[in-house]
C-alpha cells in the first residue's frame, strides 16, 4: 500500500483518491434524498396498515376493545373452519378464472379482427370506438346500467320476451355477474394485444407463408409465441385485480341472494361493517394478502424474466 499527498492535500489509497470516495458518498446519498419522501409515504401509507391488520388477525375484539387480547392462531382456525369462508374463496375462483379466460379469448379476437387487413380504415374506426366503449365507463356506472337492462321490466326481458330476474335468481346470479365484469373488462386485452399485434415483423408472417403455412399454423406458430410475454403479463394482472373485485359485485348483488356471489372481498367487508368482527376480518384480508402475493410473485419473476 503507498501513501502520497497530492496537490490539493487529498491522500491516495490503494490508487482511489478520498475526495472520489467522498463525491460517491454524496451522490449516494443525494439519491437517497430524493427517494426518502416516496419511501415515507410507502411506509407510513402501505407498510403500517399492513403491518396492523397482520397484528389485529392475532389478537381478539381489536378496535371495539381498548384491551384487545392476544389469542394466536385463534381466529385463522375460526376463519378457516367457516363454510362461508370456503363457499366465498369457490366463488372467488370461478368468478376470477371465468373472467380471465373470456377476456383473453374475447381480447384476442376482437383485436385480430381490428389488426386484419380485410376491414377498411372506416369500418376498423367505428368497431374500434364500440369494443372500447365499456372501458368508458365507471364501475359504478356499469352497475347501474346492468341492473337497469336486466331488471325484470328491463331491456333484456323485453327483447327476449320473459321475466327472468337475472340479479336475484339463485341460479343465474353468479353467471350474471361475472358476464357483467367480462364486459366490463375485456377492452384492456383488446388494446394491448392489438398494440402487441401491430409490433409483430410482416417478415414472419410471410416467411411462414412461403413455408406453406395456413392462416391456422401462423397463428400457433408465428402469433402466439410473438405474442406470449404480453399474454402471460395481461394474465397474472387480470387475476390479480379480478380477484379483488368488489364494487361491481357490492354495487349488483351484494354478495346474495343467499351468498350465491358471495366473493372474499365481500365476505370480509361484511365481516367488518356488518358483525363489526373486526378481527376475522383482519384475519381474512391476510389469507387473501397471501393468495395474491402468490400471484405477485409469479408476476415479478416472469418480468425479470422477460427483461
Amino acid at each position: 500500500m503507498s501513501l502520497r499527498t497530492t496537490d490539493d492535500t487529498e491522500v491516495i489509497v490503494t490508487g482511489v483518491s478520498l475526495s472520489r470516495r467522498r463525491r460517491q458518498l454524496r451522490k449516494t446519498t443525494e439519491s437517497y434524498a430524493f427517494l426518502s419522501p416516496t419511501m415515507i409515504l410507502l411506509f407510513v401509507l402501505m407498510i403500517v396498515p399492513i403491518v396492523m391488520v397482520i397484528g389485529y388477525s392475532f389478537q381478539d375484539n381489536v378496535i371495539l376493545n381498548k384491551s384487545p387480547e392476544f389469542v394466536g392462531i385463534a381466529n385463522y382456525v375460526e376463519i378457516l373452519s367457516d363454510p362461508g369462508f370456503w363457499k366465498a374463496t369457490g366463488n372467488t375462483i370461478l368468478f376470477t378464472v371465468a373472467s380471465v379466460v373470456a377476456h383473453l379469448v374475447l381480447g384476442l379476437g376482437f383485436a385480430m379482427m381490428l389488426n386484419s387487413p380485410l376491414l377498411g380504415g372506416f369500418a376498423r374506426s367505428i368497431f374500434r370506438a364500440l369494443y372500447v366503449l365499456p372501458w368508458l365507463f365507471t364501475v359504478a356506472v356499469i352497475a347501474v346500467l346492468w341492473r337497469m337492462l336486466l331488471a325484470p321490466n328491463g331491456v333484456v326481458n323485453f327483447l327476449l320476451n320473459t321475466d327472468i330476474e337475472w340479479l336475484a335468481s339463485p341460479q343465474l346470479a353468479l353467471g350474471t355477474i361475472i358476464f357483467i365484469n367480462i364486459w366490463a373488462g375485456y377492452p384492456f386485452f383488446m388494446v394491448s394485444l392489438l398494440a402487441g399485434l401491430q409490433g409483430i415483423p410482416n417478415e414472419l408472417n410471410e416467411a411462414a407463408t412461403v413455408d406453406g403455412a395456413g392462416a391456422v399454423q401462423r397463428f400457433w406458430n408465428v402469433t402466439i409465441p410473438q405474442l406470449r410475454p404480453i399474454i402471460v403479463s395481461l394474465v397474472l394482472l387480470d387475476l390479480i385485480w379480478t380477484s379483488q373485485q368488489f364494487a361491481l359485485i357490492w354495487m349488483t348483488t351484494g354478495g346474495g341472494p343467499i351468498d350465491v356471489t358471495e366473493v372474499l372481498s365481500t365476505f370480509t367487508y361484511k365481516l367488518a361493517f356488518a358483525k363489526y368482527d373486526f378481527s376475522l376480518a383482519a384475519t381474512s384480508a391476510v389469507l387473501v394478502l397471501l393468495m395474491s402475493m402468490v400471484l405477485a410473485v409469479f408476476y415479478v419473476r416472469h418480468q425479470k424474466a422477460r427483461d
